[in-house]
């Protein structure tokens, strides 16, 4: 099967689908199709693929816990680790008996990691990987089973993990992902994102631009007034406010304590997918079409 092969040294890496990125210590990791890792050491300027990855699934999302340790999930319900910085990648998990991608990982150490994505997988571990063991979600409220797509997990910092779901929902877990609740922002549309800012509110953003914000931990949520209809991919704290990418070329920004965002669109109307700053504050942009140069 093609997607258990190694992946492929393409000749532009830096033009083929990219679905995330972040740090690595200094180095920045990125992910995307058939397998592709790519790394910067020059805070983006240039780039270069990994030296080797084990399959060539599509990679959805990727952490680390530290300037080594790393993870990758994707296609077909794979994990990959790393423990060179993203030099070479192990496969942890595979199974291609049924396509059930993960759509996003976490680790909160080195050790404890949990994973999700399509119909509700979650997937923990707490040996770095080694093992990882399914999670059984609760049902949904009013729902017969849990069946909802998990798209996006984040953390607080403070001991609590979050998980943008479909119909507006959010699921919370105090206790190391061991227990989950649902939390209604009161939207209706898929949520794709989250972040937890500098000032505790925990805030989420989806389809069609929608974006609810929490400054009581999910307890409540108030609608966010974004301004645009494009929908959100991903939210980034930045050292002063908050930044949003997302389809037909989106780039939102709002200043600490602004109450509107700036709105861009860029011209190629490029699928942004992932934001990550450099070093001078400056985003740098992922997408479809790869990685993009600074707007």
């Amino acid at each position: 099967m093609w997607a258990t092969k190694p992946a492929h040294a393409w000749t532009a890496p830096t033009h083929m689908m990219l679905m995330d990125a972040t740090r690595a210590g200094k180095r920045i990791v990125a992910v995307g199709e058939h397998g592709l890792v790519l790394l910067s050491d020059d805070d983006g300027h240039s780039w270069r693929q990994a030296a080797q990855v084990p399959v060539s699934a599509t990679l959805s999302a990727v952490t680390f816990a530290d300037a080594r340790h790393g993870w990758v999930v994707g296609q077909w319900g794979v994990i990959l680790a790393t423990d060179d910085g993203g030099e070479t990648w192990q496969k942890q998990r595979m199974d291609i008996s049924v396509d059930q991608p993960l759509f996003s990982v976490i680790f909160t150490n080195t050790q404890d990691g949990i994973a999700v994505g399509l119909w509700s997988l979650m997937l923990a571990t707490h040996d770095g990987g080694k093992t990882w063991t399914k999670v059984t979600v609760p049902k949904p409220p009013g729902g017969n089973r849990a069946d909802r797509n998990l798209y996006h997990i984040f953390s607080d910092g403070r001991g609590a993990l979050y998980i943008d779901s479909e119909q507006g929902m959010v699921l919370k877990s105090t206790d190391g992902g061991a227990n989950w609740s649902y939390l209604a922002t009161g939207g209706r549309g898929t949520l794709w994102t989250g972040v937890a800012m500098p000032d505790g509110r925990i805030i989420v953003g989806g389809l069609l631009g929608s974006m609810f914000q929490s400054t009581d931990g999910g307890t409540t949520w108030s609608v966010v007034n974004t301004g645009t209809k494009s929908s959100i991919t991903d939210l980034i704290a930045t050292g002063d406010g908050l930044m949003g990418v997302g389809l037909d070329g989106l780039v939102m920004n709002q200043k600490a304590g602004a109450a509107a965002f700036e709105i861009a669109q860029r011209e190629d109307r490029a699928a942004l997918t992932a934001a990550l700053l450099d070093k001078a504050g400056k985003p740098i942009l992922f997408a479809q079409e790869g990685v993009l140069a600074k707007p």
